[in-house]
């Protein structure tokens, strides 16, 4: 298997000097497109509710994500508590929205890496990464020096700024990056956020040139790549269509892509119609036949074999 792109840019130096300039970013952060410039070295806290250390939910093998981060053995999750998002309808609410987790020193965090490689999993998985890249590189130093050599997942709601995207060149060999909504509206009432279509767009350009389309090796493991995941929303909401014609147009037509029918409400979604239902069969249907449309070439496999029920 291919070494990750992060040995090398340890053995550079260029790590540790990626680790002091995200630092140097939280004396007055702005870290994420949300900019709260509050300064987290100090503990104050902002938007994602997040001082200088990181917290984790929960770390484990886990066998839900796509078949290429999953193979035989597992992808290696670690669960980041808080989130720079907030969605309304928030399927990991106690994480996220409530904080439910410990505190994860930079040693404890590369603890869990080495504990989940040493389980046999294929990848490290972070799971709402954006508002603690600076701990988590920390922490990938001690980890290398550990003998850490599995690709690292930036598993990430996709509200993230170029600036710190740039920090992980070299960094995260894998993107699985969401991409909620199209419109600035919908990403206003949801995601408090009007800017999100557009710094999802800018992070998507900058995730690509990096890594480019996903790569596998001759077991179906992903070995680098963007993983695009979009979740169908009820009444159309996510503008699903115009999202697989930008990704088709402005990304690559090669993009690997998981048009996920798993949305339920969650959270405050009971507040939000039409987000107070399940999607349709139909909606469903619609999402998949919109990316064929837009010319995406390459979904997800379980979509092909997915049996949709409505449940109610």
């Amino acid at each position: 298997m291919p070494t990750p792109s992060y040995i090398e840019t340890h053995r550079s130096g260029k790590l540790k000097e990626r680790i002091q300039t995200a630092y140097g970013i939280l004396g007055d952060c702005h870290l994420c497109p949300r900019e709260c410039h509050v300064n987290r070295l100090e503990d104050e806290k902002g938007f994602c509710r997040t001082g200088k250390t990181a917290m984790v939910s929960s770390f484990n093998p886990h066998f839900g994500e796509e078949d290429p981060l999953v193979g035989s053995r597992g992808s290696g999750t670690i669960f980041m508590t808080h989130c720079n998002l907030l969605c309304v309808f928030c399927q990991n609410w106690e994480i996220s929205h409530q904080g439910e987790g410990i505190v994860a020193t930079p040693e404890k965090l590369a603890d869990m890496m080495l504990y989940l490689q040493n389980n046999g999993c294929h990848n490290i998985n972070f799971v709402t990464p954006t508002h603690v890249v600076p701990q988590i590189l920390e922490a990938l130093s001690l980890a290398v020096e550990g003998g850490l050599n599995v690709p690292l997942v930036y598993n990430t709601g996709g509200y993230d700024s170029v600036e710190s995207l740039k920090l992980l060149d070299g960094i995260f060999d894998i993107y699985m990056p969401d991409f909620k909504f199209w419109n600035p509206e919908y990403a206003k009432k949801y995601l408090k956020a009007q800017d999100y279509p557009e710094r999802a767009r800018d992070a998507l350009r900058e995730m690509y040139r990096q890594v480019g389309d996903l790569v596998l090796n001759e077991s179906g493991i992903a070995l680098k790549g963007i993983i695009l995941r979009h979740l169908v929303m009820p009444g159309g909401t996510a503008g699903t269509k115009e999202i697989m014609r930008f990704i088709a147009k402005e990304i690559s037509p090669n993009t690997y892509v998981n048009i996920m029918d798993q949305y339920r409400p969650c959270g405050n979604a009971y507040r939000y119609p039409p987000l107070n239902r399940r999607i349709t069969p139909e909606e469903y249907e619609e999402a998949l036949k919109a990316a064929e449309e837009e010319g995406i070439t390459r979904l997800d496999n379980r979509e092909r074999r997915t049996i949709f029920r409505r449940v109610w």
